[in-house]
Parts: structure tokens; C-alpha cells; sequence
């Protein structure tokens, strides 16, 4: 896995609305430093920074990072209670046709 994935998946889930400017813009910074695509490994180690909500668009940003790797990322329905972007991801590669719903 590459430093920059390394890092960013190190400092683990994006913040939420909440968080100061200068960390929002910190992860941001981070996310960017990552060039597509990613690998197959980085994708799903990736999947686990989503945060509560989407920190001033950095989740959409993630979503589409993850989508550059092979996919689909997440083979099984996550389940009702799962984060959003979870969920957001499976039924992309759903709707998108990459794999039947489970």
C-alpha cells in the first residue's frame, strides 16, 4: 500500500461538520495526494475512513477515490443499520450493474 493511503487511513474516519476548518482542510489535502487509481488492497482499506457525514463534500470525494480500484469493493449488502457511504457504494455497484444485489 502506498505512504499517502497509508496516512490517510491512519488517521482513521473522516470528521464530521464539526471539526475545524484547518482539519477538514488537512484531510482534504490528503485524499488529493492519493492518484488514481487505487489498488484493489487500498480500496478496502479506504472504505473504512468514511466519516458520520459528509464533511463538506471530502466523503463524495473518498467515494469516487475508492471507485477508481477494482470493483465492486463491497461484494455484500452492508445492511440498513451500515454508514451511509457504505451503503451508497454497494448500490452504486448495484445500480451500475458490476455485481446482482445480495
Amino acid at each position: 500500500m502506498r505512504p499517502e493511503v497509508q496516512e490517510f487511513v491512519a488517521d482513521g474516519p473522516l470528521p464530521d461538520w464539526d471539526a475545524s476548518e484547518e482539519e477538514i482542510d488537512r484531510r482534504d489535502q490528503q485524499i488529493h495526494a492519493i492518484t488514481r487509481p487505487v489498488t484493489g488492497e487500498e480500496a478496502k482499506a479506504l472504505v473504512a475512513c468514511f466519516g458520520p457525514d459528509d464533511c463538506y463534500g471530502a466523503a463524495w470525494t473518498l467515494l469516487h477515490l475508492i471507485e477508481t480500484g477494482p470493483n465492486p469493493v463491497l461484494k455484500t449488502d452492508p445492511g440498513s443499520d451500515a454508514n451511509e457511504w457504505h451503503q451508497r457504494l454497494y448500490n452504486r455497484a448495484v445500480f451500475g450493474g458490476l455485481m446482482s444485489r445480495t
